[in-house]
């Protein structure tokens, strides 16, 4: 069972993370596409402004065409300047005027954004003759090849548009300039603007996840609780069983000894035959009353309140105890000896023993009982030198039909009903139950009543 149970779990908990892996997949491809989405709005916009290569363009492509003219003249005339022709490209007289021109049109076009931009020269290709042909450079894009823009890193920015364009020299036709530059484009906190576009598929999404995770650490929770239910009631079971099949097989025996003849006819026989049955059929009725009575819940007992001392009631509690089991040494440290509370004497005497027969099943040799009053509470501990109990197992201790075990085996006989039903009266009385123990050095139980 604990076998299918762990491979359950496992199976589900494999299939949660298959669910929040499709999540995280499809929460990333709507990023992507929302990212793409943005990045086409911001080319039309600047499409527009552009104005189908009127206007900017124009003035950008007049001036490029200076500067590039301007440097294949120098490079027809010299064709060692072609180690300079990029630093030149770069600082180019008309950098300002076009940066300035352009940013001033951003604004007007993206009046809640931060537009940063640059126009990158990535190829100058010189033909002669349109036949031989000599490449200065051709690069990839990068933010040295700036002609203008201010643009401080290409990281973030993305492509807009390119240009590609051909130039003649002024006075040697038979040079033709290839040149080709793109315009790339930074959003600032484009990010916040993607996620603020997202936010209803985020938090539906966070939502949802949210969920499931809850519903699967709750389906979990049950069902080992359900387990451990499925345990105690099967642990309890067969306890129950071990119980009554005593009483039981001896009614049994005892009723066929009593249709025997020589039975029959023998008085002394006959009524020592019907004792047992009367014994057994005393015992039988005994458990059932102590499943029936203890395994009541604490709002379900009627207390029938008296006044009572607490010296008194604890003395006859011992002596009755130190009859049933005189081999256990008991020390007694009253520290309130005129206590007189209104509570059940039954039912807190029956408490009281139950705690004290726990000891005793569990290795005890030697008891502590001390009393004491903290302001409106008084308490009674019973301190034992048993085997203990194992931090982990402390917090089940009161519940119904639990019982401690030892290397998964229950060595000691019982309902699992006893602290329980300590817990309920103590309840019952608006009081407390706290144990502290160590495996191997024995137990302590303070039961805390109302002192008013």
């Amino acid at each position: 069972m604990k076998r299918k149970i762990n491979l359950l779990i496992g199976l589900s908990t494999l299939v949660l993370l298959v669910l929040c892996a499709i999540q995280i997949y499809l929460v990333k491809t709507t990023y992507d596409y929302k990212v793409e989405q943005f990045h086409d709005e911001v080319k039309d916009k600047i499409g527009n402004i552009t104005n189908n290569y009127t206007e900017l363009d124009s003035s950008v492509f007049l001036n490029k065409d200076l500067l590039y003219k301007r440097v294949l003249e120098k490079f027809i005339h010299d064709k060692k300047y072609r180690n300079q022709i990029k630093t030149d490209l770069v600082t180019n007289q008309y950098n300002k005027v076009l940066t300035d021109h352009f940013r001033q049109k951003l604004k007007k076009e993206f009046p809640e954004n931060e537009i940063n931009f640059a126009v990158v020269i990535n190829k100058f290709i010189v033909f002669d003759n349109a036949t031989k042909t000599d490449t200065i450079f051709s690069d990839e894009p990068t933010i040295q090849n700036v002609i203008y823009g201010d643009l401080a890193s290409l990281d973030n920015a993305f492509p807009v548009r390119n240009y590609v364009g051909t130039t003649s020299g002024f006075k040697n036709d038979n040079y033709k300039l290839l040149t080709e530059d793109c315009l790339y484009v930074s959003v600032a906190n484009w990010e916040q603007i993607i996620l603020g576009r997202m936010t209803t598929i985020l938090i539906l999404s966070i939502l949802s996840m949210l969920v499931l995770v809850t519903l699967f650490v709750i389906a979990i929770k049950a069902l080992i609780q359900q387990k451990k239910v499925s345990d105690v009631k099967t642990d309890f079971i067969n306890n129950i069983t071990h119980e009554l099949k005593t009483p039981l097989t001896t009614l049994s025996v005892s009723t066929k000894m009593l249709a025997r003849d020589n039975v029959k006819e023998n008085e002394a026989i006959f009524n020592a035959v019907l004792d047992t049955v009367n014994r057994q059929n005393i015992r039988l009725q005994n458990i059932i009353d102590q499943v029936m009575s203890n395994s009541l819940g604490f709002e379900e007992i009627e207390l029938q309140k008296e006044k009572v001392k607490t010296t008194t009631l604890l003395q006859t509690i011992i002596a009755d105890f130190n009859l049933a089991y005189p081999n256990v040494q008991i020390l007694l440290d009253f520290k309130a000896n005129d206590t007189v509370l209104n509570l059940d004497k039954f039912h807190l005497t029956t408490a009281i023993n139950n705690v004290l027969e726990n000891a005793v099943k569990y290795g005890c040799q030697n008891i502590t009982i001390v009393t004491s009053q903290e302001q409106d509470q008084f308490n009674i501990s019973i301190q034992d030198d048993g085997i203990g109990i194992a931090k982990t197992k402390q917090p089940l201790l009161f519940e119904k039909f639990y019982r401690v075990e030892q290397g998964n085996v229950h060595n000691t006989k019982g309902l699992g009903l006893g602290l329980y039903y300590v817990d309920q009266i103590i309840k019952a009385h608006q009081g407390s139950v706290k144990v502290v123990s160590d495996l191997g050095k024995g137990a302590s139980f303070t039961l805390s009543i109302p002192a008013v």
